[in-house]
């Protein structure tokens, strides 16, 4: 995660070396003064709402303020960290009780926090992992917070009570329970040291244990033991034979699909949890491309963004239904996508399942929910704090960087396959349909869309074709950040919200006059039953070139431009020039009898900028009465 700091920071250097404002703070970031004792309280607020919502960062020693000449605008100032506090950043953990008052340990979702140099001091971060669902909330002051978009609120006693009773029913949780058959020595001492060295990575919590007796009291208190069993969590984690107690629930089968049969690969992959996730992850590495990237000397560049591939195996067997049998899936389709399934299914209150006058509305909420809360915080230990805690906002996330294209889920009664595609959500295809209503887009919005808004709105776009398809993809929201981006969309009309979906978690669909794809109606009207007769291709080109006349802004509506709108809506990715280049000659030579025909005519006469000829005359077209191909 330091990367992601040093990102912001450079952004926010930035910011004050040219004077100006970019927002950088989010529902998992947030920026604090401190250059007075008392903001402090402020600090364990924040704290306390990353606790209890899904994690995040604090940057102490940059302020975010009005502008004193201008109150309407922002600007960061640099206040630094006061080295004399740095006692107080390694107590911040021992500030927060339980309902009861009771202060809590909770140091292990503290990974040590950084101080940096930044401008002309330091500055400090302090990490927070979110706390497992069996172990919310915690409270500072008497109140609990969570975090509600970049603010810090109090936790309602209904919504306390509400989690209550979701406490007791992780209390009997499918990880806890005892293995059939299993005895306490298939416990493997040495697995169970190897856990325990990557728990204390940064400090110790706890001490090596030289056999079963003397570690038999750290065993239950993590739920490795229960009733002098092994529990499937104990198994999971330092297990022997973990493939004969339990089947199915410790294995990943990996394959390669392919066209051709030599190329396709199968592994059956069977082990403890952590190996299995390492081997899972480098299955996918060994069978994806990677290039090279020409910045830092030459790194190798997954196809993939490699985060995002190694959180989501470990949350597929992390989150996984472990009460089921049945083995997780990987599989790899070269050049398109890796699908992941797993056993079991989301909650209901994670489901919205619509059917509106606007289509198909299915998305998956974003609310967190942990089906097996003590491997999930376990499993931190094994990488403190990279991506962890962030879940669906990890795919979200990547979508909105533009390294991948949009990820969605097929559900069947009980399993999930998630599906990440490759490419980017704002690809060819997209910049083709944003093309084609460009003037349209200028004159709601003002101005052409910066990169993040085109990127936002072709996420609800493709979230549209792909629920038309009863595949569900995650509900972009207000708290997936971009919050400004979203709200601004909303308010020039090219984003609504449809009035079916929850208040808490509003659904956002796309203008309808940027999903008309069918002008038939329009060009019948013109050009009569002589349309009818056009073969599909024509029917299409001219399609686009009405599309482009009433609704686009491109410079000039050609042969060239059509052709390699068109190509991109069908293939994002030119990977054969040949095909390329061959398809925009078929287009030009249509070009050129459409116009021999009288069915498109230069705007001018002489430069090739062509229209819909509005005067179309039918008698003066030759083929009347056949069909032209």
């Amino acid at each position: 995660m330091s990367g992601y700091v040093e990102k912001i920071l450079l952004k926010i250097a930035k910011c004050i070396q040219e004077d100006t404002y970019e927002d950088v703070e989010t529902e998992r970031l947030e920026l604090k003064d401190l250059s007075t004792s008392d903001n402090w309280a402020e600090l364990y607020k924040t704290v306390c709402a990353f606790l209890n919502t899904n994690g995040g960062i604090v940057v102490i020693g940059i302020k975010d303020k009005n502008n004193e000449k201008d109150k309407t605008k922002r600007r960061y100032k640099f206040t630094g960290f006061n080295a004399d506090h740095e006692p107080k950043l390694k107590e911040v953990s021992k500030k927060f009780t339980n309902s009861d008052g009771h202060f809590l340990k909770i140091d292990v979702q503290f990974p040590t926090p950084e101080l940096r140099e930044f401008q002309t001091g330091q500055i400090a971060v302090i990490y927070v992992e979110k706390l497992p669902d069996d172990q919310k909330f915690v409270y500072y002051d008497k109140h609990a917070y969570r975090r509600n978009f970049t603010g810090d609120q109090i936790i309602t006693n209904a919504e306390i009570e509400a989690h209550q009773e979701t406490q007791q029913e992780l209390v009997n949780v499918q990880e806890l329970r005892t293995v059939a058959d299993a005895k306490l020595d298939l416990l493997n001492i040495d697995k169970l040291n190897q856990y325990i060295i990557r728990l204390n990575k940064g400090k110790t919590v706890e001490t090596l244990k030289a056999n079963l007796d003397t570690a038999k009291s750290f065993l239950v208190r993590k739920g490795f033991v229960r009733d002098e069993k092994p529990t499937l969590l104990g198994m999971l984690v330092c297990g022997d034979y973990v493939e004969d107690y339990i089947p199915g629930k410790c294995e990943v089968d990996c394959y390669v699909k392919s066209k051709m049969v030599v190329a396709q690969n199968k592994q059956v992959l069977k082990n403890n949890i952590v190996d299995l996730m390492e081997n899972s992850i480098g299955f996918i590495y060994n069978n994806i491309q990677v290039g090279v990237s020409r910045k830092n000397g030459g790194t190798s560049l997954p196809e993939y963004p490699q985060e995002l591939l190694e959180e989501t195996v470990n949350n597929a067997l992390a989150h996984r239904d472990y009460s089921s049998t049945r083995f997780t899936i990987i599989e790899i389709t070269p050049d398109e996508n890796v699908m992941i399934q797993n056993p079991g299914k989301f909650r209901a209150k994670q489901l919205l399942h619509l059917d509106t006058p606007e289509g198909k509305i299915r998305r998956i909420i974003p609310v967190q929910v942990a089906r097996n809360p003590r491997l999930t915080d376990l499993l931190k230990s094994f990488d403190r704090w990279e991506g962890k805690g962030k879940g669906l906002a990890s795919l979200t996330d990547a979508c909105l960087e533009n390294t991948i294209d949009l990820p969605y889920y097929v559900l069947s009664t009980d399993e999930i396959k998630l599906y990440i595609p490759k490419g980017k959500v704002f690809d060819g295809a997209m910049q083709a349909w944003m093309e084609g209503f460009l003037g349209y887009i200028n004159l709601k919005f003002g101005r052409e869309l910066n990169e993040e808004e085109k990127i936002v709105l072709s996420y609800f776009y493709k979230s549209e074709q792909q629920n038309r398809l009863n595949r569900y993809t995650i509900a972009l929201t207000s708290d997936n950040n971009h919050t400004n981006t979203i709200v601004l969309l909303e308010e020039k009309g090219l984003l609504f919200k449809n009035t079916q979906s929850p208040d808490i978690y509003p659904i956002y669909l796309v203008d309808r006059t940027l999903l008309k794809q069918d002008f038939s109606d329009e060009l019948q009207k013109i050009f009569g039953s002589e349309f009818n007769v056009l073969s599909q291709e024509y029917q299409k080109i001219l399609v686009m070139i009405y599309q482009y006349n009433k609704y686009g802004q491109y410079p000039k509506v050609s042969a060239n431009a059509i052709g390699t709108m068109l190509y991109k809506k069908q293939s994002p990715f030119v990977i054969d020039t040949n095909d390329f280049e061959s398809y925009k000659r078929k287009v030009r030579n249509i070009f050129n009898q459409l116009e021999a025909k009288g069915y498109i005519k230069r705007k001018d006469g002489i430069k090739p900028d062509f229209e819909i000829n509005v005067n179309f005359k039918i008698e003066t077209n030759l083929f009347s009465t056949e069909k032209i191909e």
